[in-house]
């Protein structure tokens, strides 16, 4: 009886370790997260299944309370109840996918659970994904890693855990002697911004000549990768700006902006050159409730909120180089850059306004997401983030 008590509470904090290791911003230890599988099998009711799913992702998405706590300038509880409300869909899945048998039903349910939680709706809110250190134990193995590590979270499911434990780990270990980070495309840079919440919203001449200034520092020839929401509100006045500064040199700057209508907006990437500007990238997956509000469609007549684009434009090409985009939230999920990777990108462009993440490590999970992406598919990491 003791033992039948002991046993969901060891899972629950097991499971919880597990989210709060893998998702600690570290790229090396993303893997630490393979361990949920097992716990999540080893359940003997749907209840238990549900609860240990809670711990693991709640632990993993720890940051979302204090992040929403600052981003709307309140108390903790809106954060606390958006919290509750992200790990939903997570719990549900992997509540309705247990079974009790083991086997091939339970790879099966498991790994029904793993592609439910990777494409939409659910993968909405998909975040972190066991799958995602399929990088860091199969760098450079692209599809055949992606498929291995599928394999390899199927059989952690079953009795034969054992063994793909201690392949995996030995894997691990390996990875970790001679990781490398994603190396820059050439001639491309990255720049971090330290601005706070006055990027994106200081609409001024001087903040926008101080970024070209930024800019203009480099080396031409270069192309210049600035934060997502780094250049405001997109439009004819800004535009003529830029090009007109960059109009007599080499340098290409990629940066994020917004476009706004009647009927929303669209987060973006622009290109600036010497040959003009021009809309880059439409975001696919806005963060849901903050910027992407469906519902607005119903109360509002589809008026406000960030649109979502899922499925358009998974890469983009900036002169001989086709890129990858992933801004901020797109950086969390499974099916951005999945997709994107169907069309064999040269390079992956990571973004993100994360000023709002102070005192959390979501800038850090995001980072080690897109370098564990970048090293399964062997391709160069660009960078930019403002904090």
């Amino acid at each position: 009886m003791r033992r039948d008590f002991l046993r969901p509470g060891i899972l629950v904090t097991a499971s919880a370790v597990a989210g709060l290791i893998g998702w600690s911003g570290h790229a090396l230890l993303l893997p630490a997260a393979v361990a949920f599988p097992a716990f999540w099998s080893l359940t003997r009711s749907r209840g238990q299944a549900a609860v240990v799913s809670a711990a693991y992702f709640l632990a993993a998405s720890r940051g979302l309370p204090q992040g929403v706590a600052t981003f709307y300038a309140s108390d903790i509880w809106p954060g606390l109840l958006l919290w509750l409300v992200a790990s939903s869909s997570f719990v549900t899945v992997h509540a309705v996918l247990w079974t009790d048998p083991g086997g091939w039903e339970k790879i099966l349910r498991y790994l029904g659970a793993c592609v439910t939680m990777a494409i939409p709706p659910f993968g909405i809110m998909g975040w972190a994904h066991p799958i995602t250190a399929a990088g860091i134990l199969f760098p450079a193995w692209g599809w055949w890693g992606l498929a291995a590590m599928a394999a390899g979270l199927g059989i952690m499911a079953t009795r034969r855990r054992p063994a793909a434990a201690m392949a995996m780990t030995g894997l691990w270990l390996w990875s970790a002697a001679g990781w490398t980070t994603p190396v820059l495309p050439a001639s491309w840079i990255g720049v971090d911004l330290q601005i706070g919440a006055s990027l994106g919203r200081d609409a001024g001449r001087e903040r926008q000549h101080a970024l070209i200034d930024v800019a203009l520092g480099r080396p031409t020839g270069t192309t210049v990768v600035l934060p997502e929401s780094a250049l405001g509100f997109w439009t004819p006045t800004i535009a003529r700006l830029w090009h007109a500064k960059l109009g007599a040199t080499n340098i290409t700057v990629i940066a994020g902006a917004a476009i706004v209508d009647d009927g929303g907006y669209d987060n973006v990437l622009v290109k600036i050159s010497q040959e003009g500007s021009a809309v880059l990238y439409r975001e696919r997956m806005p963060v849901p409730g903050s910027m992407w509000q469906p519902w607005r469609r119903v109360l509002r007549g589809g008026h406000g909120g960030a649109r979502a684009h899922f499925f358009a434009n998974p890469v983009v090409e900036v002169g001989s180089l086709k890129a990858a985009p992933l801004i901020c939230y797109e950086q969390l999920l499974i099916w951005p850059i999945l997709q994107s990777a169907l069309y064999r990108p040269d390079a992956i462009v990571a973004v993100g306004n994360g000023w709002w993440t102070s005192g959390t490590s979501i800038i850090d999970i995001q980072r080690a997401s897109s370098e564990a992406w970048a090293r399964l598919f062997d391709l160069p990491l660009v960078i930019s983030f403002n904090s």
